[in-house]
């Protein structure tokens, strides 16, 4: 019987050394013991290859993987073929888990039999003081801080959707999600690919619970440190996120069977007044959302609508 219960898998792409270091020094100092888990270093086509770079010697069961196919769903799918244990974490290479977390993780899977994917707290850790400006978007830095718990087997109630920082599933979802891709290849841009700010791909893989009817959720217990670099902190790259972000779940709400109906009039004048009412930071988030929007409607309509 195999005794490695959880596998994690980190996937990269041209990481930055110090943040990946300090990732594999919090994997170092886990509670659960070395020979419970395996960890897989995805290096997803990193200009300098990784493995001859980053040392996993002090893990009897580490391996560097490297995956040609860029985009950060490649480098999941080729952790999921790769991981033996029933259970799979995707840690980002700027997440710093907690001591405890693989530990919870097992506990959680156990308590719970019902969930198929789950994630917990995201503490954020900025290189430099964040601009004050800035604090209304830091949710879309994966930043996530709660006092409940919460679960769900309801696809619309996002509230108990991980993200993907630290998110566990069990073999079976992730599993079937690669078959899901495997006939929709479409879905395999829906994540981050180089510098594109494509995203998405965490949500897809949490709703695959849903489709054999088990639930997700999100735990106080569970808890890692998201290093945050001042870059993200600054408007254009904002910009640019919020627009991606409303791209791709517009994509995948389609991929998924709602079709995204044209704004009729009503919806649009009061558009136009929200607009009109902001200040012109707040302006340019609405328009970078917007224009994110419209450009997938543009692609959907484009090229999938017949084959829909």
């Amino acid at each position: 019987m195999n005794k490695t219960a959880i596998s994690v898998v980190i996937c990269t792409y041209n990481p930055r050394r110090d943040y990946l270091e300090r990732v594999l020094q919090a994997l170092k100092h886990q509670t659960l013991s070395q020979e419970k888990w395996e960890l897989l270093l995805v290096d997803n086509a990193s200009k300098h290859p990784l493995e001859a770079e980053i040392s996993l010697s002090w893990h009897t069961q580490a391996r560097c993987i490297r995956e040609e196919k860029l985009g950060l769903t490649w480098a999941r799918l080729r952790g999921i073929k790769e991981a033996v244990s029933e259970i799979i974490i995707f840690v980002d290479d700027d997440n710093v888990l907690d001591s405890d977390y693989l530990e919870i993780t097992l506990e959680i899977a156990a308590r719970w039999p019902m969930l198929g994917a789950w994630g917990g707290q995201i503490r954020a850790e900025f290189e430099q003081d964040p601009p004050e400006w800035t604090k209304p978007y830091w949710p879309l830095l994966a930043i996530r801080e709660f006092n409940v718990d919460k679960w769900s087997n309801l696809p619309h109630q996002n509230e108990a959707i991980p993200c993907g920082a630290g998110f566990c599933v069990r073999r079976i979802i992730a599993e079937k999600y690669a078959q899901i891709i495997k006939t929709d290849p479409r879905r395999g841009n829906m994540d981050r690919k180089g510098k594109m700010l494509t995203s998405c791909g965490d949500s897809d893989l949490a709703f695959t619970a849903y489709d054999i009817n088990m639930g997700t959720g999100l735990f106080t217990s569970l808890k890692l440190t998201h290093l945050i670099p001042s870059s993200r902190l600054e408007e254009e790259y904002l910009l640019r996120l919020i627009s991606g972000l409303n791209y791709s779940g517009t994509i995948l709400e389609f991929l998924r069977g709602k079709n995204p109906a044209p704004p009729n009039l009503k919806q649009i004048i009061l558009h136009k007044y929200i607009r009109w009412k902001m200040d012109g930071r707040s302006r340019k988030f609405f328009d970078a959302a917007q224009e994110g929007i419209n450009l997938a409607l543009k692609e959907i309509k484009t090229n999938w609508s017949a084959k829909a």
